[in-house]
């Protein structure tokens, strides 16, 4: 209790572990709650909560609360998860894809993912989970970064096509990336040009917590 309200003045780190993947890992208390970060980036609450959350009230929590399949890409602490949970109310069923096992282990015992009962977490990359999947999903969210670093698949035109295959009429892709230079700006800018197709909408939610820009997709039919 009095590393969380010390937090409010200076951050508390109170855990630190270097992965193979994802390389130096620290929990820490900061501004009362507790975040996951990176070396150089926030994975989980902090700031990516309030920019995954307001992709989420883009698309409409009525709309979420109603789903029957939820594939999460890219779980970390999973502040994505919990609001869903806790603010959305959601009782569907959430899949989670998570490829370091270091962090499914963080996420659990400091965040407690392990206790959300319509939650499955799947240790797998992100790219082969979507090859193998056989379910359609009403809402996929693409939040995948190693460090800083966006992997290049999630910008190819097969991984596209391929999500877009297994959502469902009516589903959402809501897509959290990171611009830190004008390279990163035009990539985004051409991944949009591929959902010119009428049975799609797009629009992109820029500048968020600075180097963030969200992008959320319909499939119309």
């Amino acid at each position: 209790m009095l590393k969380k309200l010390f937090s409010y003045f200076i951050p508390i780190k109170i855990y630190q572990v270097n992965s193979a993947i994802s390389k130096s890992i620290e929990v820490t208390w900061a501004n009362g709650e507790l975040v996951l970060d990176s070396e150089n980036t926030n994975y989980s609450y902090g700031s990516l909560q309030r920019i995954l959350r307001l992709g989420l009230k883009n698309i409409g929590f009525d709309k979420i609360s109603s789903m029957n399949h939820i594939l999460v890409l890219g779980v970390a602490g999973g502040s994505v998860i919990k609001t869903i949970v806790d603010e959305i109310n959601y009782k569907g069923k959430i899949t989670g894809v998570e490829i370091d096992p270091e962090i499914i282990t963080i996420a659990d015992t400091y965040f407690k993912l392990n206790e959300i009962k319509n939650l499955e977490i799947v240790c797998d990359d992100a790219f082969e989970f979507i090859l193998k999947s056989k379910e359609r999903y009403d809402l996929i969210i693409v939040d995948v970064f190693q460090d800083t670093i966006m992997p290049n698949f999630l910008f190819e035109s097969f991984f596209v096509k391929r999500i877009c295959f297994l959502l469902q009429k009516g589903g959402f892709i809501l897509f959290n990336t990171m611009i830190l230079n004008d390279n990163h700006n035009k990539r985004n800018k051409e991944y949009v040009t591929q959902f010119t197709d009428s049975n799609f909408t797009i629009k992109t939610i820029a500048r968020i917590e600075q180097h963030n820009e969200l992008i959320v997709i319909e499939k119309l039919f």
